[in-house]
């Protein structure tokens, strides 16, 4: 397991990314001005369909502000810094690579938000929290670098609140075999991919019920379509931090949704 924790924390580990973000934020103003999280929604929402994928998250999972709310697999902080600006909840991100880490902390320092929203460099299959320490749980294309995936979401309810919201939005397998790289994975080497059922036949033993289902396939070709006819990306975005092959990458994932090898997953579950 160590090996392709290696190899995924290899995939994830932009050298120098901070001082990229620095020279590349230059755009939107000088170093001491503070920045919103819209601001940088294509630059820090490492997913398909971007913000509005996070906005819909949230309130299926009933976020408020007296929540404390985790973010498994936090990438550079997007999703965590607009959670704690739009609803006024703490947030802690989690995540393996520890270049993301770094910059995620720098972009939440421009936004203001240090305060609020915090990271640290861990591993989802051993969270550095006690038990039942968080309201709600996030986990946004993540899982398909996690092979064990029934730990994966017994950390998870350990962590939870009994009663406590999880909330994941992932891409699922629909039996063909992805055309690879992608962006979470340059070969299937570090890909583990599961359907829609197998995921939610592997989540509910470790303790949970489901409260919201929903396929949401369709939506992400649309995104896929929408951004095909939009032309090149605002700037600065994703490649920023993913590099120059990301441009490659996400190419990749639109073909396999278009051709059906991959499908988008959004849920709820209820911590038993």
């Amino acid at each position: 397991m160590t090996d392709v924790l290696d190899d995924v924390r290899d995939h994830y580990r932009s050298p120098g990314l901070t001082e990229r973000l620095k020279t590349a934020l230059m755009a939107l103003g000088p170093e001491d001005q503070r920045l919103t999280p819209e601001q940088l929604g294509a630059l820090d929402q490492f997913h398909t369909r971007g913000l509005a994928a996070t906005t819909e998250l949230a309130r299926l999972a009933g976020i408020t502000a007296d929540m404390s709310v985790l973010d498994v697999g936090s990438g550079v902080g997007g999703p965590a810094r607009f959670l704690a600006a739009t609803y006024g909840c703490r947030v802690t991100g989690v995540d393996l690579s520890e270049p993301f880490v770094d910059a995620a902390r720098y972009l939440t320092e421009r936004t203001g938000q240090s305060g609020q929203v915090s990271f640290q460099t861990a591993s989802a299959l051993e969270l550095p929290f006690d038990d039942g320490r968080f309201d709600a749980v996030l986990l946004q294309h993540v899982a398909m670098n996690i092979s064990d995936r029934a730990r994966l979401y017994r950390e998870i309810r350990r962590v939870l609140k009994t009663g406590g919201r999880f909330a994941t939005f992932d891409v699922v397998s629909n039996g063909g075999e992805p055309h690879y790289p992608v962006p979470w994975a340059r070969t299937p080497a570090t890909s583990f991919l599961l359907t829609a059922a197998v995921t939610r036949e592997t989540i509910e033993p470790a303790g949970f019920r489901a409260v919201v289902w929903q396929d949401d396939t369709e939506a992400a070709k649309a995104w896929v379509t929408q951004l095909r006819a939009s032309g090149p990306p605002p700037s600065p975005n994703l490649g920023v931090v993913m590099g120059p092959d990301f441009a490659q990458l996400s190419a990749n994932l639109g073909r396999n949704l278009m051709e059906g090898r991959l499908g988008i997953l959004t849920a709820v579950f209820e911590a038993a």
